[in-house]
């Protein structure tokens, strides 16, 4: 019985607990969900509840196309959304490594810029919430929670990705704007860039450190008396002497 709970849960079949909660970590029901909502008490990734709001009240063009730049408004909005993910990274990057910063380009209110930022382990996801509690962004308060959320391929519109999605915006999958190849270069280099020069530094301090001592046992077989004989020689000399005085 364990056992098949085990395997359906965060499934459809399990009618316990709420799969797009489990999936997404959010679900349209919100507090009316007839299934439950196992919010996590610790996480890789935090969850940012509508903090990104894209340029312009009418919302933003396809994020696909802002990325490749294919017009000046395209551009534009991609630029927008780069900054505030650039301020993001710039906001948490002292709480820890984060590994990936995910935003919704959904229209659903359960999803509309939603914001992810999964970081390289748990104490950096709970230093940055920590910081955002009670925080304000844009003149909004910021809304922060741990998500359930950790692995994004079970969340993202594959349809979407491959531009499909007939649900447009209002998919109950993730549909994820995508952060341009320089800007993810800028972002993610720096973590690169940190470890080699960690690595330089531990070389540094190894070739700074003064060398070991030696021990008496590694003196012992090599050490030389004062008249220039070794304790080898001393003790084979002694051992003729005395099998000579016993003869």
């Amino acid at each position: 019985m364990a056992e098949h709970l085990a395997s359906i849960f965060g499934t459809e079949k399990d009618r316990v607990n709420c799969p797009f909660y489990f999936k997404i970590g959010a679900c349209r029901h919100g507090d009316r969900c007839s299934r439950l909502h196992n919010k996590p008490s610790a996480s890789q990734t935090v969850l940012l509840t509508n903090m990104y709001r894209a340029e312009g009240a009418g919302g933003t063009v396809d994020p696909r196309d802002a990325a490749s730049g294919k017009s000046a408004s395209a551009s534009a909005g991609q630029g927008h959304f780069e900054a505030f993910v650039e301020d993001l990274f710039e906001e948490l990057d002292e709480c820890g490594e984060i590994e990936g910063v995910n935003v919704c380009d959904n229209a659903t209110d359960h999803m509309a810029g939603n914001v992810y930022v999964k970081f390289v382990d748990e104490d950096g996801a709970r230093r940055a919430l920590e910081k955002l509690q009670g925080r304000y962004y844009d003149g909004r308060p910021i809304l922060v929670e741990y998500s359930p959320v950790t692995d994004f391929k079970e969340s993202t519109c594959r349809q979407y990705e491959e531009n499909s999605c007939t649900r447009g915006g209002y998919c109950n999958f993730m549909h994820l704007r995508p952060i341009g190849r320089s800007m993810r270069k800028q972002l993610y280099g720096r973590y690169l860039e940190r470890r080699r020069r960690d690595d330089d530094e531990r070389r540094d301090r190894r070739s700074r450190s003064p060398p070991r001592k030696r021990s008496r046992d590694d003196e012992d077989d090599g050490r030389v008396n004062a008249k220039g004989m070794s304790d080898d020689a001393r003790r084979a000399m002694f051992a003729q002497w005395n099998e000579e005085g016993a003869d």
